[in-house]
């Protein structure tokens, strides 16, 4: 996809939820490298990994979505329910099933707002998402 050309409305609805889910997870892992990085410049990578481990594990995913869920569009609770209800071949590692679902759900939000190309949405709900974790730790 070349830069600058939005997907249509048809495509973005239309899109596999574990291919937005996929792109939700970088896009929202980004985030999260910026924001550790913006506050903790010097320290050491490995440091700020586990910090990151934080903020994008499941269960502070699910998190996220526990503390805004009220806050989504009816569009938005269409696609998060659509990743969370998705059928995935792989089972979670060192996750809760349900935090998982609640995640990938969440990664698939993630994409769609990223490839609708709704920066100022999408970093809203990043954001948000990062001070309702700040707030369980």
């Amino acid at each position: 996809m070349e830069k600058g050309i939005k997907m249509d409305k048809t495509q973005l609805v239309t899109m596999s939820p574990l291919v937005l889910a996929y792109l939700g997870d970088t896009v929202y892992e980004s985030y999260i490298r910026e924001y550790l990085i913006r506050d903790n410049c010097n320290k050491k990578v490995n440091d700020l990994h586990k910090t990151a481990i934080k903020y994008s594990n499941a269960k502070a995913q699910a998190s996220i979505i526990h503390g805004m869920m009220e806050e989504f569009t009816e569009e938005e609770t269409r696609i998060y329910k659509r990743g969370r209800n998705q059928k995935s071949h792989t089972s979670p590692k060192n996750a809760d099933i349900i935090d998982y679902k609640c995640a990938t759900g969440f990664e698939a939000l993630v994409g769609y707002l990223y490839l609708k190309e709704d920066k100022e949405r999408l970093e809203y709900i990043v954001y948000k998402g990062i001070s309702i974790i700040e707030s369980n730790m």
